[in-house]
Order: C-alpha cells, then sequence, then structure tokens
C-alpha cells in the first residue's frame, strides 16, 4: 500500500469521478485506475463502481474514507514534525457554497482578524450536497450552507445559525420596476426570469416563490455572479437572498437595483456546520469563532 494510492482514493471522493481526480492530480487516467485497483486487491475490497458513464467511490468506499484520511493526516503531521512545523500550519478546510463566500467567509478573512501565522484556509465554493458530504467524510473542517424551512440537517453535522434574511428581486439598474420601492410577484411573472440551476439554493427559492405559475420564460445559470451580469446586461430578472447584496458594486454602479417582493415570505437561513463529536484543531476552532462573529455583527448592522 502507497500514499499516493489513498491519495487517488481521496481525489476521486472530492472531485466526483475517476476522470476528474486525474485531471485535478495531473495523473493519467490508466495509471489512476490501475493504482486504485491495486489498492483494491490488497485491501480484498471495491472502491469505486465502475460504469461506462464513469467511475465513481461506492459506498464501501464511503465508509473507509475517514480511516484513508486520517492515514493521510497522520502522514502530513509527520511531514511537518520533520520540517519542525507546528499542527497548526495545516490548512483549515472550508466548504461553502457561494452565499456563504460572498457574505461571510471573505469579509472574515479581509478583516485581518485571523492569526495568519498560524491559520491558513483551503476555501473550496461547493453544493450544499458537497458540503454535507466533505464534513461526514472528514474532507472539510467547517461547511456553510444556506437552508430553507422543512430542510433537515443530518444527524452527523452540527448548525449553528448566522442569519437568516428573505429573497429580493434583482432587476436592471434602468428597469420600470426598479422605480418602486416594491414589487409583487406578479410582477416578476410578467418578466424573462434569470434563475439558477436545478441543485442550487436560489432554484428551489424561486419554485417557492412563484409557485404552480411560473415565468413564461426562464434562462438558467450555475453562478449568482453570472445571473447578476445576466440583469445588468438587461436580459432579464433574478432573484437572491438579502443578505449577499450589500454594498454590491453592480448596485452601487446603478447596473442593477434591488427590491423587497410584496407578501412574500420565504426565510433563507445561513448556517455554519462541523462535525459532531469531532474534536477541532485550534486553528478550525479560532476560524469558526470568528465566522459566528462576524454573523453576529452582520445581524447587528441589519438591527
Amino acid at each position: 500500500m502507497r500514499l499516493e494510492q489513498l491519495e487517488y482514493v481521496r481525489a476521486v471522493s472530492e472531485q466526483g469521478s475517476l476522470r476528474r481526480a486525474g485531471e485535478h492530480l495531473h495523473v493519467s487516467l490508466p495509471a489512476l485506475s490501475e493504482a486504485v485497483t491495486k489498492l483494491e486487491r490488497e485491501l480484498g475490497v471495491t472502491l469505486v463502481d465502475r460504469h461506462r458513464s464513469g467511475t465513481r467511490i461506492n459506498g464501501t468506499g464511503q465508509e473507509l474514507l475517514p480511516r484513508i484520511l486520517e492515514v493521510l493526516d497522520a502522514a502530513d503531521r509527520l511531514r511537518a514534525a520533520a520540517r519542525g512545523e507546528s499542527q497548526f500550519h495545516r490548512p483549515t478546510r472550508v466548504g461553502s457554497v457561494y452565499f456563504g463566500v460572498t457574505s461571510i467567509v471573505l469579509p472574515a478573512m479581509r478583516g485581518h482578524e485571523l492569526d495568519h501565522e498560524h491559520t491558513s484556509v483551503d476555501l473550496r465554493q461547493l453544493r450544499h450536497g458537497e458540503v454535507r458530504d466533505g464534513l461526514r467524510d472528514g474532507s472539510l473542517d467547517i461547511g456553510l450552507v444556506t437552508l430553507l424551512p422543512g430542510d433537515d440537517v443530518h444527524p452527523d453535522l452540527v448548525a449553528t445559525e448566522l442569519f437568516h434574511g428573505r429573497p429580493m428581486a434583482v432587476l436592471p439598474g434602468d428597469h420600470p420596476l426598479a422605480q418602486g420601492s416594491t414589487v409583487t410577484v406578479d410582477d416578476l411573472r410578467q418578466e424573462v426570469f434569470v434563475g439558477a440551476r436545478a441543485g442550487y439554493l436560489m432554484h428551489r427559492v424561486a419554485h417557492r416563490v412563484f409557485g404552480d405559475s411560473p415565468p413564461l420564460k426562464w434562462h438558467t445559470a450555475d453562478s449568482a455572479d453570472v445571473c447578476k451580469q445576466m440583469v445588468s446586461s438587461g436580459i432579464g430578472v433574478s432573484l437572491m437572498p438579502d443578505f449577499t447584496l450589500l454594498d454590491d458594486p453592480l448596485e452601487t454602479g446603478g447596473a442593477i437595483a434591488f427590491r423587497p417582493i410584496d407578501d412574500e415570505g420565504t426565510v433563507i437561513r445561513l448556517a455554519i456546520l462541523r462535525r459532531r463529536g469531532v474534536r477541532p484543531t485550534k486553528a478550525a476552532q479560532d476560524l469558526f469563532d470568528l465566522l459566528v462573529h462576524h454573523g453576529s455583527r452582520r445581524v447587528s448592522a441589519r438591527a
């Protein structure tokens, strides 16, 4: 058994397929596949399922992944000790949905309140399910996700709400609807809509807002930034959480405008997640405390 074989399995889990893992590691697909196969033979189990559509880690691989990560972390600590480095130099691995990155993580890091001598951050922008899975398999230390009413948090995880808000209409700056102080859902139904793809929070929010009567024309994108650019170009209107829109440069420059939606009560929560029962490193705990502090400051500023 070689450490590189374990690294390959971790990469397959994080990247979602053998092909993407090979691209990420700059290892050829045949070499990567052969190394994983040899590891499977040595362990006497199958770690990945191989199909024509692709190769992905299976249930057995997911069960063994925490042990694999323990071995890799131990190897990292050994290397750090050999270099005379502190345990605090291991990056704190943060997985966050887009709105968590823009609303909490980046403002906290810009504030220079981290002990940068001992804390570095490995920040990954992910979808909700990827954040959850990364925390459960040990590849992430901290996760930030957005939740809607009725959403459950996996029992392996503990959630701390940072703050909550409501969806806002995002309009071109010169749009007639931007002349009023609020808009209605019926107003938005008459417009070309720019929404997120299935699997993203704002796709679910849009369906809650519009119910059984969506706008007749609906464009989709996989990035909130792209959605805002489409709106600023006059392509359509969109929806986004109010807590992400403070000091947006497109809004301050007049390219887009944000308006509350009359009689719309959808609540969007931003929460920080950690794995239950896992003792964090000091660096991870310090970063967690800082993110919670920034969340409470945002609540106080909006009050």
